[in-house]
């Protein structure tokens, strides 16, 4: 079936005139006529059925559906001049992945690690977009994803590389001069929350045969990172997984509320639809963060 999909000349034509609300100013930058640039903006409209600017004396305006479709074209396009402007620039060499990643884990753990990525396959480029919760491969741009679950993804392949321990931790001086709290103490002090995580307190408190009134009714934080700089800054206590506070534990900004660890029922994969598992870059990137994620497990039980 023959895609519905508008000439790149009338889309261009339409995506600078929308920009500059003129015929005048899309004819100086694409150095064509304004008869010409008219000419594929009527074209755009006969095919679409859609008037996309109101005419007038004074001008040109969009009109409401002109105006949405001018976000969707010029994001498109962008899209289309910044993977030109790669494969161009390599020369066809080396990959891309398009990679979806949770946002905390990514700048706390995978991105100090890059660099190394880099180094040693300076052909693979790793684009990073922020993802909290799951998705259909098929409605998005994405290669692979790095998700904190309990398990892959129907109709996807996953691959296995760590698991996570929550502690609770605060700033020193909430809960100064104690060093760590009792038992009796926990209901004494703000619980900080992980939207995606509601039970989290209460499952954290029933692994330690307790029981904690309001142990759900917290400030609500939407991201790992989001919670730990809320706890830094004395609003509560969080429950965060170790290896995405480590660097606050060193130096000292974050604290131990307990010394109970417990495993979550959570582990870090990549995931990536069963159609990708053979896409080179892909494949460079899976063997090389499953290294790196042996190592860190190897160094954090030394610990």
């Amino acid at each position: 079936m023959r895609r519905k999909i508008p000439s790149t000349s009338a889309l261009s034509a339409f995506e600078s005139a929308a920009r500059h609300q003129s015929f005048t100013k899309a004819a100086d930058e694409l150095a064509v006529t304004q008869s010409a640039v008219c000419r594929q903006i009527g074209v755009l409209e006969d095919f679409l059925g859609v008037k996309l600017f109101r005419r007038s004396r004074r001008g040109v305006a969009l009109t409401e559906a002109g105006t949405a479709y001018s976000r969707k074209v010029g994001s498109l396009l962008d899209m289309v001049e910044r993977d030109t402007l790669e494969l161009m620039a390599k020369g066809g060499q080396g990959g891309t992945l398009e990679l979806a990643v949770v946002p905390t884990f990514a700048t706390k753990w995978l991105l100090p690690r890059m660099p190394l990525f880099v180094q040693e396959h300076p052909d693979v480029t790793v684009h990073l977009a922020a993802q909290t919760r799951p998705f259909l491969f098929g409605d998005t741009v994405f290669d692979a994803a790095i998700h904190a679950g309990t398990a892959g993804w129907p109709g996807t392949e996953s691959v296995f590389l760590m698991g996570e321990s929550l502690i609770a931790v605060c700033s020193p001086g909430l809960i100064a001069p104690r060093k760590t709290l009792d038992r009796a103490d926990w209901s004494r002090y703000p619980l900080l929350q992980m939207s995606t995580r509601p039970y989290a307190w209460r499952d954290w408190f029933a692994s330690r045969d307790m029981q904690v009134g309001g142990d759900m009714s917290g400030p609500r934080f939407e991201l790992f990172s989001m919670l730990a700089e809320a706890a830094v800054h004395g609003m509560g206590v969080a429950l965060i997984p170790r290896l995405l506070v480590e660097d606050e534990l060193r130096r000292g900004v974050l604290v131990e509320a307990s010394r109970y660890e417990h495993a979550s029922d959570r582990s870090y994969y990549l995931i990536y639809p069963e159609q990708k598992s053979e896409n080179v870059a892909l494949t460079v990137f899976r063997v090389w963060i499953e290294s790196q994620a042996r190592q860190y497990w190897a160094t954090a039980r030394l610990d």
